[in-house]
């Protein structure tokens, strides 16, 4: 069971967290906010089950190149304590409850819902073979991460109705997305380069990180766009700004660090962090 837990990713709640995470931004800068506990369950039980389904992907995809990565070596699929066949049945099995997920949404929000999830299958699908083919795949990573922020605000408003915080947000989390993979990228630019796989990592080179930092400017913006078209008080706007500082805090911490797996996976940890702080500001700012 452990090891398919692993190839779930289950067992590593920080990359869990960064998905929700943006879901947590839609449903509280929505008009509908606080959001419902049977809208918030199913919008968490949801993103387990499609973060699932899309980490088999990318390891049904990789399971070749995995097993010549340091970082992935270990992984169920490339080091054969999951078979393919069990993988591919599991991905099913995730795929169903995902569906189920949505198909328990209410009535009155389900058909957008619906919509929303189908279109985003696609991205999630293949977003694991795009670093075969563009040089950009974090790119299409972004376009998932965007649809978890899409679908809550349908979820909790059954229209993209008062959708100025919506596309914010959504711009928001599409350049924090871009940024911190393309972080999590430079841990495996060495192998990639041998594979000869793509990243943005690979293809900005060294404006790699002056782009990360130019993304989280960008990040803090949209956010703070967002914010203020929600009309959230006052409370929201100190986490904004420690999250804002925090963020470029994290970029100049990049260049003192040797570049590796360490130094991602601690970006990538922090990032977990900064999201939430500023999670928690929308949240005290509609509840206080």
């Amino acid at each position: 069971m452990g090891y398919y837990f692993q190839l779930l990713r289950w067992n590593k709640p920080s990359g869990r967290l960064i998905l929700l995470i943006p879901a947590g931004w839609s449903l509280w800068l929505n008009p509908a906010a606080p959001p419902s506990l049977f809208i918030f369950g199913i919008i968490i039980l949801g993103g387990l089950f499609v973060s699932g389904a899309g980490c088999i992907a990318n390891d049904i995809w990789d399971r070749k190149f995995d097993k010549k990565v340091i970082r992935t070596k270990e992984r169920p699929l490339a080091n054969g304590n999951v078979s393919l066949k069990n993988a591919w049945i599991l991905l099913i099995l995730m795929l169903f409850f995902s569906l189920f997920i949505v198909l328990a949404i209410p009535a009155e929000s389900r058909n957008l819902c619906l919509l929303l999830a189908t279109l985003s299958l696609p991205f999630i699908l293949l977003y694991p073979s795009a670093k075969r083919w563009f040089k950009f795949p974090q790119l299409i990573l972004s376009i998932c991460w965007g649809f978890s922020v899409l679908i809550p605000w349908a979820a909790s408003e059954s229209s993209f109705a008062g959708g100025g915080p919506l596309l914010f947000c959504w711009l928001a989390t599409i350049f924090w997305t871009f940024g911190f993979d393309t972080v999590y990228a430079m841990a495996d630019e060495v192998d990639d380069k041998v594979i000869g796989l793509n990243s943005s990592a690979i293809s900005l080179g060294k404006k790699s990180i002056q782009t990360v930092s130019f993304c989280y400017f960008l990040t803090c913006l949209f956010l703070a766009l967002a914010a203020f078209k929600a009309n959230l008080g006052l409370i929201y706007w100190p986490f904004w700004l420690v999250s804002t500082l925090g963020m470029q805090r994290e970029v100049l911490l990049l260049n003192s660090r040797p570049q590796g797996i360490k130094t991602s996976g601690l970006h990538f940890s922090n990032q977990v962090r900064i999201g939430s702080l500023l999670l928690l500001g929308m949240v005290l700012s509609k509840l206080i």
